[in-house]
């Protein structure tokens, strides 16, 4: 397994294709939010996959990668990719359809992982998967088209990560952040950063919050969504500020509960509602800025902001 690995290795790095990032301008960007830290592959060797097997062999592997996914990669279930990885698409076609991505497993932790400029669609469970005490990942400027299950769901006691710049497109199950109602071990953990992601034509779960606190929720887009945008329950504690809600029938749930879930704690401020309803309100919540430093835009720019610079391509 080491002969192919260092093989393939050498005979990748060699490969130039037009449109890929150099290992300078992938180390270049920089995570934010609660992924602040987050480094990813940068310490290992640059690789370029173009197959799901290929994929899985270097996302799996125990030692740093930054791994170029290049073209369509069609998958039949869900990839582990465990740390110190980072995932980039090449160019503005890279895809994985038919699977998705998990982080970590309960003996393998997926912790310190970017994943950026990629195209999920078609998913047979999550496209992403943030699971199993996984910390500082950062996702970021990737497409999320309808799958199975949820577009990007981080759950299991991890925390400390930031989704950011993506665009999720007719999605249903879009984001959710806490395993269940009864998983109280999630309580503690599930600091997320959610900044600059444009919502469109999606259903529901922009994110779904449980028992997570601080989860920071700013300059985000949501236009023409079908249920709701933003849901705190679980005593869940979630700052939503300068989001830009169209066409949203119901932007937040929190003090009321949502479904089968107890009533959460929401700050809103400084968001704009264009033909939209109220976004439920109410308790106090920890301050982000307490942990990071950020700058927010106005909402009135969020459109305009977001759809030129959210998805892939666009890095």
């Amino acid at each position: 397994m080491r002969k192919l690995l260092a093989t393939t290795v050498a005979a990748v790095t060699a490969v130039t294709l037009a449109g890929v990032p150099s290992p300078a301008t992938a180390a270049a960007a920089t995570a934010d939010g609660f992924a602040t830290g987050t480094t990813g592959g940068a310490a290992g060797p640059t690789v370029t996959v173009t197959t799901s097997a290929q994929l899985a062999q270097y996302a799996g592997a125990n030692t740093p990668y930054t791994i170029l996914v290049s073209g369509r990669i069609s998958a039949g279930g869900m990839i582990t990719v465990v740390a110190n990885k980072t995932i980039l698409g090449v160019g503005s076609t890279a895809e994985i359809t038919g699977g998705g991505l998990q982080l970590g497993t309960t003996t393998r932790p997926g912790n310190n992982v970017i994943i950026r400029n990629i195209r999920f669609s078609n998913a047979s469970d999550d496209s992403i998967s943030v699971t199993n005490k996984a910390h500082h990942v950062w996702i970021d400027h990737n497409e999320f088209r309808p799958g199975y299950d949820g577009s990007l769901d981080i759950k299991r006691q991890s925390t400390n990560v930031t989704v950011s710049w993506n665009r999720f497109l007719g999605t249903d199950k879009t984001m959710l952040l806490g395993h269940s109602d009864n998983y109280t071990a999630d309580v503690g953990y599930l600091r997320v950063t959610y900044h600059h992601n444009w919502f469109e034509g999606s259903n529901q779960r922009h994110p779904r919050v449980r028992f997570g606190e601080p989860v920071h929720v700013y300059n985000n887009y949501y236009k023409n969504i079908g249920l709701y945008g933003i849901a705190s329950t679980e005593n869940a504690g979630v700052v939503a500020e300068g989001n830009h809600f169209e066409n949203v029938p119901y932007p937040c749930h929190s003090t009321g509960g949502y479904a089968e879930s107890n009533p959460g704690r929401l700050v809103q401020r400084a968001n704009a509602f264009v033909n939209s309803g109220v976004c439920e309100a109410g308790g106090a919540v920890t301050e982000p800025s307490t942990f990071y430093p950020y700058t927010l835009d106005p909402a009135v720019s969020v459109p305009s902001l977001v759809t030129a610079g959210a998805g892939v391509g666009r890095i």
